[in-house]
Formats: structure tokens, C-alpha cells, sequence
């Protein structure tokens, strides 16, 4: 059995797409659409840069999106790769839940961008820059993270944002919390605590502005039934209700994204085949969770070829 799974961020670079885009008329067309549907050359911006443009929340959530979308639509259209009979379950990481939920069907791809642009938007100005941060604490479990975050805390915001897998989990919150748990991380038993470069502090508390903001969105969006059950990040269990998906992205929003469960929990329901479409970061989170899965990261046109041969 196989699951699709879709990076978040940080999986943007430059240049990314451009290879594609050449040898894929597929992947041409779904750039040109996010494009039009955004009114701004995004593709220029993936392609050619500058880097810290790309980096901006607004720009890289679109943008990791729209490759993931292109990569799939190439496996799809031109490999002939039917989603139904070659996946069982979909799964994203934080905004990768919407590249899953529109390669299934649930979202329209300009539906999908426009809601991308919105959430980075109000992502960052939930808290203003510099007032935020992010980190990721190594050789630590989700109960030993769990604990240096609420020693940190001290009455700010200091929270698990992304239980990534058995060794690594990310903290959100305010600077000086997360300053205050790097500094004791070691301490307290990790083995390395490394702050993000992040422009806010994603999946805590503090963002309840911007999930507002996506509940309000969302309201008017039509979201149809996945052609195969997403495994959400909030619940690490399948889902295929279209209201339910619905008020479960409202609550990613500020929830933590409970990515070794999810990854776990597909394990268990048969799952033994990862497919990781745009990105090469969650292969290596699954692998630690799931040390027997086979992991296929498909980023090329001959990784596209390759999986659709195989696949056939």
C-alpha cells in the first residue's frame, strides 16, 4: 500500500521548478495557472530568485505548493499514474496539507493558491517580525520537548509546534521563550537545540489571528470529498468529510502537526510505500519512524518517468 505525502516549508530554493517547467508542458500549465491566479509572476520568483523573496511566508507557501502540484500533475497527466489506484491515503506537512488535499481533489488548484497566499500573509502578520520564534530541539522525544518548552515558557507562549518524528521536535512561541529553551535544552536532556530561521512562530497560540483569518476564508470556499481520505495533521488520523477537513485546517493553524503519529498511524493501517512529491525533508522523518518503509522522493522528470514505469 502507498501514501502520497507533500512538503512544507522550508523546501523552497531557487531554481526550483525550472527543469520541470522545460521538459513538462504539464508543469508549464500549473505554474501559469498559480500565476494568473495570484496576479504575480511566482514562477519567475521560484526560478530565479532573489532568495530572501522567495523566503517570505506568503511567497514560499504558494511556491513549495505549486511545485508539489506540478510534480504530481506531470506523474498523473503525462505518466499516466491514476491517484486512486496508486495511493491509499494522502498526508502534507502543515501547508503540504493543501498540496495533498488538491492533488485529491478536495480543493482547486487557483482555490488552493489563493488560500496559500492568504494564510502565509496572515501567518506573518499575526505577530509582528522579530517578536516570534521557532526551534528545533534534537535527540529529544515529544514528552522531553514538552517539558523544555513549559520550563521555558515562564508565562509566555512556549509550545510543541511539529512532533517531526522520534528525534526531532519543533518549538513555537515568543523570542524570549524560545531563547530561554535553547539555552536549557541541552541541559535538560537534548542533544542539540537549533533555532529556525523563520519570519513567525508557526502552529503555537500566537497565531490565532491568522486561523481567524483561515476560518473566515475558508467559509467561502467549496471543499469537495478527497478522492482518497487525507491524514490530517491535527488528528493523525484518516479524514474525508468535506466539514470536517474544513474546520480541521482552522485548527492546524495554531494545533501541533502531529507528523510521527500520522506517519505511524499509516503504518499501521498498511501503508509500506512513501511517495514524497516535491521535496526530499519528509523521507528522511518517515524513515526514522518507519525504518522498514521504502521512501521514493520525486522532484525531476526522471524521477517522474521512473515511478510512473513502475507504478504501471
Amino acid at each position: 500500500m502507498r501514501a502520497f505525502i507533500f512538503p512544507g516549508q522550508g523546501s523552497q530554493a531557487v531554481g526550483m521548478g525550472a527543469a520541470l517547467a522545460e521538459a513538462s508542458a504539464t508543469a508549464r500549465d500549473v505554474f501559469a495557472e498559480v500565476d494568473e491566479a495570484l496576479g504575480q509572476n511566482l514562477f519567475r520568483l521560484m526560478r530565479d530568485g532573489p532568495d530572501d523573496e522567495l523566503k517570505l511566508t506568503e511567497n514560499a507557501q504558494p511556491a513549495i505548493m505549486a511545485h508539489s502540484l506540478a510534480v504530481f500533475r506531470a506523474l498523473t497527466k503525462d505518466g499516466g499514474v491514476g491517484l486512486e489506484k496508486s495511493a491509499a491515503f494522502v498526508a502534507g506537512h502543515s501547508l503540504g496539507e493543501y498540496s495533498a488535499l488538491c492533488a485529491a481533489g478536495a480543493f482547486a488548484l487557483a482555490t488552493t493558491t489563493k488560500l496559500l497566499k492568504l494564510r502565509g500573509q496572515a501567518m506573518q502578520q499575526a505577530v509582528p517580525v522579530g517578536q516570534g520564534g521557532m526551534a528545533a530541539l534534537l535527540g529529544v522525544d515529544l514528552a522531553l520537548a514538552q517539558k523544555i518548552a513549559d520550563a521555558a515558557a515562564q508565562g509566555e507562549v512556549c509550545t510543541v509546534a511539529n512532533d517531526n518524528d522520534p528525534s526531532q521536535v519543533v518549538i513555537s512561541g515568543t523570542k524570549a521563550a524560545i531563547d530561554r529553551a535553547i539555552a536549557m535544552a541541552k541541559d535538560m536532556g537534548a542533544k542539540r537545540a537549533v533555532p529556525l530561521p523563520v519570519s513567525a512562530p508557526f502552529h503555537c497560540p500566537l497565531m490565532q489571528p491568522a486561523a481567524e483569518a483561515m476560518r473566515d476564508a475558508l467559509s467561502y470556499v467549496v471543499v469537495e470529498q478527497p478522492l482518497v481520505p487525507l491524514v490530517a495533521n491535527v488528528t493523525a488520523e484518516p479524514v474525508s468529510d468535506p466539514d470536517t477537513i474544513r474546520n480541521l485546517l482552522v485548527e492546524q493553524v495554531t494545533g501541533m502537526v502531529r507528523w510521527r503519529e500520522s506517519i505511524a498511524n499509516l503504518g499501521d493501517l498498511g501503508v509500506e510505500e512513501f511517495v514524497e512529491l516535491g521535496g526530499k525533508v519528509l523521507g528522511s522523518m518517515v524513515k526514522r519512524i518507519l525504518p522498514d518503509a521504502r521512501v521514493t522522493s520525486v522532484i525531476t522528470i526522471d524521477d517522474i518517468e521512473a515511478l510512473a514505469k513502475e507504478i504501471a
